[in-house]
């Protein structure tokens, strides 16, 4: 079979797809802008694209978030022609159509078997946009027509498209009923070998400082400190939080950047914002427990979850997060928001615990529970490893299903979407 994956980014969310995919004997290349030559990655042969055009000036800024969609399909279908030219025709073709660049290719290969990545499907209500009371929009009403043209490129996409694949049930659910219907769930896959408990880590901090699991240590995680992930919330929790527990160590992971909505006051970092905003609430002994990490490398952040007494974690109804996952497959006990997405791995007293997202008190109540309650907190931990395992390993449950979606795509009649 051959099988071209477009991803920006690759491999992206299919990191263990692809080359489970070339290892079996698969013929698997991939476009992407990730790279300036071609090269060769575990069996798969990576090619470049560029952007050929810069973005119009004085576009109407309702448009502006489509024409960087259909500048990156331009330049990847320039790309993919090429490719057809060099006589390269794939069976199959798995996008994440989210930047755009898979838009034309239907048109390039009308034969090909299209399955997409469908991250989410862009709405007003019950999701991200509007949740977060502390940041209104300045104008609901044109946002709700600036969302529905966000869509344009997912339309595009999705009329074309053979079958679909998300992570998540929450975020296959955020499409339209019509399209639902040709999404799978499969989760990219967690390796519980890998990230597992362990009595003997030692977590070594800057100033020489070595945890290991005799001390109390609270972690929180993101790639980047925003309030997608209630960075806000959490740090308003601290200084009560640094009072009642008078002998933990907490531990922050993220960079300073934006990964999701909008960015902080000009000059300023969501980061800085909010320990701006707590730091005189909090004295220098306390501070001095508090530790930003930054981005630590994937062996680091595995001895992190694995020395962690409670771990937190929040975010907006939304993409649900790869360390969440990680963090209960090393059995840490998960102090969570209860927003939609966390309800399809955490039951609440078993998996975890949930507290009301705004919540800053009930999240220092909640973790001070579990770090009073060593054999609770354990127990719980367990069964959310027991969980992880059940229902994310990558090789004994979500790499098996996504090499069989795999196939039945390509069994499929090309361009025929089910009824």
């Amino acid at each position: 079979m051959k099988i071209l994956f477009i991803h920006q980014n690759f491999p992206g969310q299919f990191k263990h797809l692809a080359p489970a995919l070339a290892a079996r004997g698969d013929d698997v290349v991939s476009l992407t802008l990730r790279v300036k030559e071609a090269t060769n990655w575990q069996g798969v042969k990576i090619l470049p694209y560029t952007i050929a055009r810069k973005p119009s000036q004085g576009l109407h800024p309702w448009l502006v978030d489509f024409e960087t969609k259909l500048l990156r399909a331009e330049s990847c279908y320039a790309a993919a022609r090429k490719l057809r030219e060099s006589g390269f025709t794939p069976d199959v073709i798995v996008a994440h159509p989210g930047w755009g660049e898979s838009m034309f290719l239907r048109d390039l290969w009308p034969s090909a078997r299209i399955g997409l990545f469908c991250e989410m499907y862009y709405s007003h209500e019950d999701n991200d946009v509007g949740f977060d009371p502390e940041f209104p929009k300045n104008d609901a009403e044109s946002d709700t027509i600036r969302l529905r043209l966000k869509n344009l490129n997912n339309m595009m996409h999705l009329q074309v498209g053979d079958m679909g694949i998300s992570p998540t049930e929450y975020q296959a659910s955020s499409y339209p009923p019509e399209y639902r219907q040709i999404i799978d769930v499969i989760h990219d896959g967690i390796d519980t070998d890998a990230v597992q408990p362990n009595e003997n880590v030692r977590f070594e901090l800057e100033d020489g400082v070595a945890l290991t699991r005799q001390d109390e240590v609270i972690t929180f995680v993101n790639r980047n400190l925003e309030p997608y992930r209630g960075y806000h919330v959490f740090m308003r929790a601290l200084p009560k939080l640094l009072k009642q527990r008078p002998n933990a160590r907490v531990l922050i992971v993220g960079g300073d950047d934006v990964s999701y909505g909008a960015r902080p006051p000009k000059g300023s970092t969501w980061k800085q914002k909010y320990i701006d905003e707590v730091r005189g609430r909090i004295s220098t002994p306390d501070w001095q427990r508090v530790h930003f990490l930054g981005r630590i490398p994937y062996d680091r952040f595995l001895n992190l979850l694995q020395i962690s007494k409670a771990h937190l974690y929040l975010t907006y109804p939304f993409v649900l997060s790869w360390s969440l996952l990680e963090a209960m497959s090393a059995c840490a006990p998960i102090i969570a928001s209860d927003t939609a997405p966390l309800h399809e791995v955490i039951k609440n007293g078993e998996t975890g615990v949930l507290f009301p997202f705004f919540d800053s008190d009930r999240l220092v109540e909640e973790t001070c529970a579990v770090l009073e309650n060593p054999k609770k907190a354990e127990e719980m931990g367990a069964a959310a490893r027991r969980f992880a395992v059940e229902n994310y390993d990558l090789q004994s449950c979500c790499l098996p299903r996504q090499l069989d979606w795999i196939d039945r795509l390509f069994a499929m009649q090309p361009g025929a979407v089910r009824t």
